[in-house]
């Protein structure tokens, strides 16, 4: 009796491998999930940077407004967001810091926000951009961008 349990046994261990053409099927059939799913991920995180960087010029904006109204004028300059969060030594009515951070962040790409005072596109008051991803062509302003 002992000697058919062994038998039997040993049969079970032989048998619950996977053979080689097994395991390539799966392997191509993971593949095949890979190449549809993994772009149109990689696509909305694009979007979502950029979305993002709308998000964060729009709360530059709206800092930068409220440095105006407690002024009577924008910050000036290339380094204008800066006055964001340190005083400038001209406001005399400066009410910040306007920004709850203590650093101007980066742009989702890593990159700085580029801002001028008084601006190209906006020469009333300021223009505002991320250069958006690297070798791309695309901007993110504070102004509409023409994509003829």
């Amino acid at each position: 009796m002992k000697l058919t349990y062994l038998k039997t046994r040993d049969r079970r261990i032989t048998q619950r491998g996977f053979t080689l053409v097994e395991l390539l099927l799966v392997l191509v059939i993971l593949g095949v999930l890979a190449a549809i799913v993994i772009p149109k991920f990689s696509g909305r995180t694009e979007q979502a940077k950029e979305q993002a960087a709308r998000t964060q010029i729009s709360t530059f904006r709206t800092a930068l407004d409220a440095f105006e109204v407690d002024n009577g004028y924008y910050p000036k300059g290339k380094n204008g967001l800066q006055d964001l969060i340190v005083q400038p030594k001209d406001a005399q009515n400066w009410r910040g810091p306007y920004l709850q951070t203590d650093r101007i962040p980066l742009d989702p790409w890593g990159g700085e926000y580029i801002y001028e005072c008084p601006g190209r596109h906006n020469p009333s008051s300021y223009d505002l951009n991320s250069m958006g991803p690297p070798g791309g062509d695309q901007i993110i302003a504070n102004w509409t961008t023409d994509k003829r």
